[in-house]
């Protein structure tokens, strides 16, 4: 049961967002256009600064996975519900706190903004801010109750939930949003969705997995053994809101909204880029921290590492590449010309992150090792430098500046020094893992040939030559990737599934 959670869960991660995508294609391009780049811009300074309250989690989400997975291994059950009331009081307390902090950071909205914004954005800035403190505050509580279901693999139930709010949500937006309630209307919708979501997770645990609380006899020992485990993951917290988030709010301070909405536009594509990765690697988790915690096999553990870090590169290098090619008309034809330098921004966000992405479940690995000290305080060290770089780069370049100091900070944390420390130290096998992935590059040729002369001879700025291309392109890389670059494992992943399906079809066939 739970290997077909496993691959039901992953199978559902893409088919929700392949619905997510096709959604945002058609809603984005509408949500831009009624909302204006002004506001759009607003709408992603305000959400890059409330998104700094999460970091009030102190790390203590990562580390709840880590004692259940403790604890069910020796079916401890006792222990597991005092776990959760200890979390669902921490955490409870925190929320508390964000709704205090917020308050502190409404009143000081023209002080955060500084003199770029109009008096009526700084207006419309205090509203969202408000709206978007509660719905991270109450998503802190809310938390314990997502991490029970995912400790206990019930991957089908999230990733159906999290496809109807997919679904849903442009439903109830874009009414809201012709009806003239701009960002404050889509910040309020959002805020309901969540709440629902929240609700069913509760609903869920309760009902279905019997989830317990005990409350007495807090553990104080081990909430100190805890504390010093969330610590580097904090820092690390830290470190991802600094690469992912600071830079609209030094664009914001240094070139106004309208820079702001052409960076924040990249973020989102690029954020579709991270979580084509993780849908992957997140269903793994608990998997990781069972191995870990059972035999703590490093041969075991790199050929997991290195077996989904091939099937994440044949998704990237498709994705990546295809942005390449397609990027600039699919941008102008998407969001419009006034957004086409967010072209050269995204290439700069996703092309450095596609390595780490290809190594997400060694971040777990670490975790479940309680050795992730080191990359938090590089990683520390590092996003320190891309501020550093990038309020210059800002200044002189504004969005492309930013997302360059970016780059240069994920290259040198992610590919060169932490690939370093998985050999050395955490004990997996890079020299291995780096060359099951180099086994791809004679299957990427044809498709960088094709992709080249598309961009060189064929004007891509008609929707239909668009599409006609873009699809040619998948057939190439496709057809290149599957003989000569992937492996028998790889293609029973495609092909078995298909196999089945062809069998069922001509069975019901025969029957009628």
């Amino acid at each position: 049961m739970k290997i077909n959670q496993l691959k039901a869960g992953a199978l559902l991660s893409y088919v929700s967002m392949g619905i997510g995508y096709i959604i945002s294609i058609l809603y984005t391009p509408i949500m831009l256009r009624l909302l204006g780049q002004s506001e759009y811009g607003l709408y992603n300074l305000v959400s890059s600064v409330v998104s700094y309250l999460g970091l009030l989690s102190f790390g203590f989400g990562s580390a709840y996975m880590r004692y259940y997975s403790r604890y069910k291994v020796n079916n401890d059950e006792k222990n597991i519900a005092k776990l959760n009331g200890m979390f669902l009081v921490i955490f409870s307390i925190i929320g508390f706190i964000a709704i205090l902090a917020g308050v502190v950071l409404v009143f000081n909205t023209e002080l955060i903004f500084g003199n770029k914004l109009t008096a009526n954005e700084l207006s419309t800035a205090k509203i969202l801010m408000a709206i978007m403190i509660f719905n991270i505050a109450l998503s802190f509580p809310a938390s314990i109750f997502n991490s029970y279901i995912t400790a206990n693999e019930k991957y089908v139930f999230q990733k159906l939930l999290q496809m109807i709010k997919t679904l849903v949500n442009p439903m109830i937006m874009l009414p809201v949003l012709l009806m003239g309630y701009r960002s404050i209307g889509m910040v309020v919708v959002t805020t309901i969705l969540t709440i629902a979501v929240e609700i069913s997770n509760i609903i869920f645990c309760f009902r279905k997995l019997k989830m317990e609380f005990i409350f007495s006899k807090f553990d104080f020992k081990l909430m100190k053994e805890m504390a010093i485990f969330s610590f580097y993951i904090f820092i690390n917290a830290i470190i991802d809101q600094i690469n992912w988030s600071v830079d609209k709010f030094i664009i914001g301070r240094f070139r106004g909204t309208v820079a702001v909405a052409v960076y924040g536009l990249a973020s989102q594509l690029n954020t579709y880029y991270l979580s084509l990765s993780t849908s992957i690697s997140n269903v793994f988790i608990p998997r990781v921290n069972r191995m870990v915690a059972v035999n703590n096999d490093n041969k075991e553990l790199t050929n997991l590492f290195t077996r989904i870090g091939r099937i994440q590169f044949i998704l990237l290098s498709l994705i990546c590449s295809g942005l390449i090619f397609f990027g600039r008309p699919f941008i102008n034809m998407w969001a419009g010309s006034d957004y086409d330098d967010a072209y050269p921004i995204v290439l700069l966000l996703i092309i450095p992150v596609t390595i780490p992405l290809i190594q997400n479940i060694g971040i777990e690995i670490q975790k479940a090792k309680n050795m992730h000290q080191f990359r938090s305080w590089i990683y520390f060290f590092i996003a320190i430098g891309n501020v550093l770089l990038s309020i210059p780069l800002s200044k002189a370049y504004g969005g492309v500046g930013a997302a360059l100091g970016t780059a240069i900070s994920l290259l040198i944390g992610n590919g060169i020094i932490m690939n370093i420390y998985y050999h050395k130290k955490i004990g997996l096998d890079m020299k291995y893992f780096w060359s099951e992935i180099l086994q791809f590059t004679p299957s990427l040729l044809l498709p960088i040939i094709v992709g080249i002369l598309i961009t060189l001879f064929i004007d891509m700025n008609h929707i239909l030559v668009f599409l006609l291309c873009g699809v040619v392109y998948i057939i190439i890389f496709s057809i290149s990737v599957w003989f000569l670059g992937m492996n028998q494992y790889e293609k029973d992943l495609v092909g078995k599934p298909m196999l089945k399906l062809m069998k069922k079809l001509k069975l019901s066939r025969e029957v009628l």
